[in-house]
């Protein structure tokens, strides 16, 4: 498949729970039937906002089949085969390429400490063991550790890694990374993780972006995409200025985990929207509830959804 396939607005599908811990498969369907008909050009499937790290193989399994049939080729799905080691990750892989997946995502090792010769060598053994695009997850917040643009620039230039999904919060550095990329030739395709400097990142030079917020206002991210192609930057700015306010949901709660705050946020606004059942979370996470959830559901009202 064509690296330049991968592009535009790929939110990271949330993965619907009932209350009593299973996956909502139902509604996981319906929420990939939204996401595609409101403009999506992709499906990132099984990352972070996806509550990816409790889930069992098992699950995975089936909640990527899900994803996969139901989209059923309309769009990329861009799978994560985020694991400890690179042999687990190949397993993953090798698994969500086999359901029907048009590329696989992975980050740098977690729990095990490495430098960054073993780094590389850690991709480099995954792209050998997996035959389809491979994109590296950046996201320090998570593996603890920075992955160099330089590196990432090397492996695209090697064939190793068809793009990159930047959710370091460091914009110098996707800016450098999307500089040194273009300089090489654009071997990489590079997509920002971030909800609120969109416009920014395209007019820098993005290729795509993964907004875990378009699970709740998909429409208006594709609108944002569709201005910022045509050139209409003062547009972009205005629907990413409206979005910004909408992600505030993300800031409501207090004291809790970065995954209760942050994807508990969006399914109490998709819980709001007839877009879940229930805003449950994978345990131990506990769904937002009482005044904070009320808090989000006034913002998701106060900006017109």
């Amino acid at each position: 498949m064509s690296h330049t396939r991968f592009y535009g607005m790929v939110p990271p599908v949330v993965t619907p729970f009932n209350t009593d811990g299973s996956v909502d498969h139902e509604t996981l369907a319906n929420v990939v039937n939204h996401l595609v008909e409101s403009g999506m050009h992709g499906l990132f499937a099984m990352g972070s906002t996806g509550e990816v790290a409790y889930l069992t193989n098992r699950q995975r399994h089936d909640v990527l089949k899900t994803i996969i049939d139901t989209n059923a080729g309309r769009v990329p799905v861009i799978a994560g085969a985020i694991d400890l080691t690179a042999q687990r990750s190949i397993e993953l892989a090798n698994d969500a390429v086999e359901l029907g997946a048009d590329a696989f995502v992975v980050t740098a090792p977690i729990y095990a400490i490495n430098d960054v010769k073993e780094i590389e060598d850690h991709f480099r053994i995954i792209g050998a063991g997996v035959d389809a695009p491979m994109f590296v997850y950046d996201i320090p917040v998570r593996v603890h550790k920075k992955i160099p643009a330089d590196l990432l620039v090397r492996l695209g230039l090697d064939g190793v890694v068809a793009g990159v999904k930047d959710s370091s919060g460091d914009d110098v550095g996707f800016r450098r990374l999307v500089m040194a990329n273009r300089a090489a030739g654009s071997p990489l395709r590079v997509f920002t993780g971030h909800e609120v400097v969109v416009d920014g990142m395209l007019l820098l030079g993005a290729d795509g972006v993964v907004p875990g917020l378009a699970n709740v206002d998909a429409a208006r991210y594709a609108k944002l995409w569709d201005a910022a192609m045509a050139g209409d930057w003062a547009t972009a700015r205005v629907l990413q200025d409206e979005l910004t306010s909408l992600f505030e949901i993300v800031f409501q709660a207090t004291g809790r985990s970065g995954d209760a705050a942050g994807v508990g946020a969006f399914k109490v606004a998709m819980a709001a929207q007839g877009l879940l059942k229930s805003p449950a979370m994978a345990a131990p996470v506990q769904a937002l509830d009482g005044d904070v959830a009320e808090r989000i559901v006034e913002i998701v009202r106060a900006n017109g959804l």
